[in-house]
């Protein structure tokens, strides 16, 4: 078994080229809390610990969109949905693909340094395809976290495994596929799997050795302030993973992470209560696992409406304020130093919800539960929207996010829990309308919670979204077409062609002077610049 396992864990790296000795510099905590110093690089997932997406690079302009080019692909070689956004460090990429490939490139030309595949087995259970959506970096370390439930650190420089920790069995349903988080010495991560009946939580790791630092469930255990808000022993397969990668505010040493649906997703029967801390955004304090406050947005869920989109920190002079467009079709502000709600206002097509608490929260109602026979519900299963990245724009003050207009049918049934098995208790059906499903680009005013302006795509689209200090706002869409916007109005500028669809968020960096756009399509990734 220990010689196996040793075999299992041994790198596959292939050495290209001479890696630049820019890439020897470190990659401090200090450099990630200053992330908007260097725009050069793209130091986390989401550029910066604010969330926000935006890339204060202006060569590539309103003016100039229009020519940009393709400057290289890097083929990824493996089928699937291609999630990931890339990091650039002092001239080197470094990514993800399908069935937890790591990667690092050069990134002037996207010739390979070295590349780790994850040796996974064959009892995997990822609900929604083999796909990773990125790394992140500490020192010289690079951390993924995989589908067979695992932290990895790699030797930045070389690919092979620093450390290895197994955080869960993989078997039950567990497995990881957001990309981790690194606040101070810790590598931060939340599991996926609510489709499987898991217990969700997050986790911290010590990033110098891989020792577990601290667990947060996203399930109260007994005892727990939340525990009563669960029926019997359902919290032990309650689901609520949390597997998209939170944000952090350092002024107050306070991390935000969201939740997923309860298990089972469209089944309300057997759990009885708001099923904490299911759908909910989290403040919880980096260094101990502790949870400060929470805001939940969909009590007690049976349309499969998961919170895990990445809660995005805004700042309006004094205020203090998280936002997020929620899956279930409200655009939520809430006050980020104690949870409380600022407003909720739709975004798209709700039915779910006719009223509000006294707080001004949406409350589901009644009339939409799924029942035996089906009953049509806005929006659909997928959401409004879903885990796709949106951007906000401290030039314009405007939140952009990829949203979708559908709605489902959706039936409920009996299911009993087993270990390891696909746990809904319902299925959902598309509608009937006449009309087709359809998506959209859409510009949010977090101050007033109103539509600026939207730029409809042909069908809903899965890619995220990017803005730029050169007034830009860059997404894909189904069809397989990157595309630049004016921010300011929403008027197309550029597209190219991936041949492929988007499902991805695009970043940018800057070598040399020169700014690039990258993108995940299809099987590559493309890195676009001015001619």
């Amino acid at each position: 078994m220990k010689i196996a396992r040793v075999i299992r864990f041994i790198p596959y790296f292939i050495v290209f080229c001479v890696l630049p000795s820019s890439s020897r510099a470190q990659v401090t905590s200090e450099r990630l809390l200053h992330s908007s110093k260097e725009p050069q690089n793209w130091l986390m997932y989401s550029g910066d610990y604010a969330g926000h997406r935006f890339s204060a690079l202006d060569q590539i302009n309103v003016s100039n969109a229009a020519t940009l080019v393709p400057k290289w692909v890097y083929q990824t070689m493996a089928g699937g949905k291609f999630e990931t956004t890339p990091l650039v460090v002092d001239g080197i990429l470094y990514g993800t693909g399908q069935d937890d490939r790591v990667y690092a490139l050069d990134a002037r030309s996207g010739r390979p340094i070295w590349q780790y595949q994850q040796t996974l087995p064959v009892d995997i259970r990822p609900c929604c395809g083999r796909v990773n959506r990125g790394v992140a970096i500490l020192g010289d370390k690079i951390f993924v976290a995989t589908l067979d439930a695992h932290v990895v650190a790699l030797d930045s420089k070389t690919g092979n495994v620093v450390w290895d920790a197994t955080a869960a069995e993989h078997a039950k349903g567990y497995s990881f596929t957001l990309a981790p988080l690194v606040i101070k010495n810790l590598v931060l991560v939340g599991v996926s799997g609510g489709e499987y009946g898991i217990r969700g939580f997050i986790d911290a790791y010590d990033a110098a050795t891989g020792a577990r630092k601290w667990r947060f469930y996203t399930i109260p255990g007994p005892g727990e302030p939340g525990h009563d808000s669960w029926e019997g022993d359902s919290w032990k397969i309650g689901g609520s993973p949390s597997w998209i990668t939170g944000t952090y505010d350092p002024a107050t040493n306070t991390t935000f992470w969201t939740t997923g649906n309860p298990s089972p997703s469209n089944r309300g029967e057997g759990r009885a209560g708001d099923n904490l801390y299911s759908n909910s955004l989290l403040a919880l304090d980096p260094d101990t696992g502790k949870l400060k406050w929470y805001f939940q947005f969909t009590q007690h869920d049976e349309h499969d409406y998961d919170a895990t989109q990445v809660p995005v920190m805004i700042d309006d002079g004094d205020r203090k304020w998280m936002a997020q467009a929620n899956r279930n079709g409200f655009f939520y502000v809430v006050d980020r130093t104690n949870g409380k709600l600022i407003s909720a206002t739709s975004y798209a097509k709700v039915s779910w919800s006719t009223s509000k608490d006294a707080t001004g929260r949406p409350v589901p109602d009644k009339a939409g539960a799924p029942t035996p026979d089906g009953n049509r519900v806005c929006p659909g299963a997928l959401g409004a929207t879903n885990w796709m990245s949106p951007t906000y724009d401290p030039q314009t003050k405007l939140f952009y996010v990829t949203a979708r207009e559908q709605c489902d049918i959706f039936s409920t049934a009996p299911q009993p829990y087993e270990a390891g098995h696909a746990y809904y208790g319902s299925a959902y059906f598309p509608n009937d309308d006449t009309q087709p499903f359809w998506g959209a680009l859409r510009a949010l005013d977090p101050a007033t919670s109103k539509l600026k302006w939207e730029w409809k795509h042909t069908s809903p689209t899965w890619a995220g979204v990017l803005s730029t200090a050169g007034g830009l706002v860059f997404t894909g869409d189904a069809e397989g077409n990157f595309i630049a916007l004016e921010a300011a109005s929403g008027k197309v500028l550029w597209h190219f062609q991936c041949g492929a669809s988007v499902f991805s968020s695009p970043m940018s960096f800057a070598i040399d002077g020169k700014q690039y756009v990258a993108v995940a399509a299809g099987s590559a990734l493309f890195a676009f610049a001015l001619p």
